[in-house]
């Protein structure tokens, strides 16, 4: 096969596979030669936040002098971007050799009457391949969905676990209250390893406190009152985390949202709690967390053009406290579009709640999922926004936005993160520019 030929038969990997047992997963790693024992693991859930918080720990490491390999999901354009080294994703030929590698044990598998890894277990398995054939130092390893039986569980020795903010999303598979989904996220705590957590919520907090004192894991929280925001403009955000590790250092972060202070908060204590096992000055720290680059999130893409996968109630109520805080210096433009399986009404309730725009375009993006931007439209109308106009086309949709945007407003692409990878496609083709 060929690369392109690889991810086709990936893509098509939901259509004859189901959920696996995560013996099965640890059972494939074996059978692979065990690649996830080749490097230490700092192995990250949560509902939002977590590619962020990976994000920042992966610059620090790599400022640092370590060599880092990133395992995160989904991607926005390519599937390549699933698999970084130091910050940069890997090319198409070492993904087509991991696949070989992955593809020759699934089809072994399937012959003796096994079960084919499912696709997050295929990619999973090729990014443990990559990163050991890469010889990494650090792999800073991303959950894909909850983390009890996620197949990255699979990894049973991590340096530290990070447990990023939770809150509601996906309860068909995590649960309806706020400590079933933290009970879940709280399943990749390993016995004696030290677990670093978003405090702010007293409900998932007490949960994985609990579960850190059952299995005998140091346990350290992090709460908002930690920090201290010094300054917040379109240039990015000022801030101090205050213990005495850190001292008066003030940390700039190259993002707007405010809610990145606390993921990069997580990521300066686990630095902190691993400072007995790598040796990373405050200089590097910093600087780590000044140049790091996270797709989809709150992300500047063009000047005063800020791209938002925010699809669930926290992400979107995070949305709303960012555009608020500059929604009084500049008119603000708002892009939006959903996908059919997201509470997309009470999404566009609590954006119009407290924010009022210039202009509102709704467009359509997510294949099969897709919700029809009419529909959308019409639910703005009804919420209060009277001008909100549909537009199918997201390239169209999206020229319009940045007309209406103009020279000096802001403009917001929001709801999806098939939307972010829609515009981040345009503008890679000169759309905008």
């Amino acid at each position: 096969m060929n690369y392109e030929e690889a991810v086709a038969y990936i893509e098509e990997t939901p259509k004859f596979t189901t959920k696996n047992k995560l013996e099965h997963t640890k059972e494939c790693l074996r059978r692979l030669g065990n690649p996830q024992k080749q490097f230490r693991v700092v192995h990250v859930a949560g509902t939002n936040g977590k590619g962020s918080t990976c994000a920042f720990l992966t610059s620090v490491f790599r400022e640092a002098g370590y060599s880092c390999g990133l395992f995160t999901s989904p991607h926005l354009v390519v599937i390549n971007e699933r698999f970084q080294i130091n910050e940069k994703n890997i090319d198409n030929d070492t993904f087509l050799r991991a696949f070989e590698k992955v593809k020759k044990l699934a089809d072994e598998l399937v012959a003796e009457g096994s079960y084919h890894p499912t696709y997050f277990e295929f990619l999973f398995l090729m990014g443990m391949v990559i990163f050991a054939d890469a010889n990494v130092d650090y792999v800073i390893l991303e959950t894909g969905l909850g983390g009890r039986l996620d197949a990255t569980t699979a990894v049973e020795e991590p340096s530290a676990c990070v447990i990023t903010s939770i809150s509601f999303d996906h309860m068909q598979y995590l649960g309806n209250t706020i400590e079933a989904i933290a009970g879940e996220k709280a399943g990749i705590i390993v016995p004696g390893v030290p677990v670093i957590y978003d405090g702010n919520n007293p409900a998932a907090a007490g949960v994985i406190r609990a579960r850190a004192q059952e299995l005998g894991s140091p346990y350290f929280e992090v709460k908002r009152e930690d920090t201290k925001i010094i300054r917040n403009t379109r240039a990015g955000i000022d801030f101090s985390y205050e213990n005495e590790y850190y001292g008066n250092t003030v940390f700039t972060l190259p993002f707007i949202a405010e809610y990145q202070v606390m993921n990069s908060s997580l990521a300066l204590k686990t630095i902190e709690v691993l400072k007995d096992q790598v040796k990373i000055p405050v200089e590097a720290v910093r600087k780590g967390l000044l140049e790091t680059r996270w797709q989809g999130r709150m992300e500047t893409v063009l000047p005063g053009v800020i791209v938002d996968g925010a699809h669930n109630e926290d992400g979107v109520e995070k949305f709303v406290e960012t555009a608020v805080h500059f929604q009084k210096d500049y008119p603000l433009t708002l892009l939006f579009s959903a996908v059919d399986d997201k509470d997309y009404t009470d999404m566009i309730r609590t954006i119009l709640g407290k924010i009022s725009f210039h202009h509102v375009i709704v467009t359509q993006v997510g294949g099969y999922r897709k919700v029809p931007a009419e529909k959308l439209a019409e639910i703005f109308r009804e919420k209060g926004c009277p001008t909100a106009e549909a537009c199918e086309d997201v390239e169209e949709a999206f020229k319009k936005a940045l007309a209406a945007k103009g020279e000096d407003g802001m403009l917001f692409c929001v709801g999806s993160l098939y939307l972010v990878g829609e515009i981040k496609t345009l503008i890679l083709q000169g759309v905008g520019k």
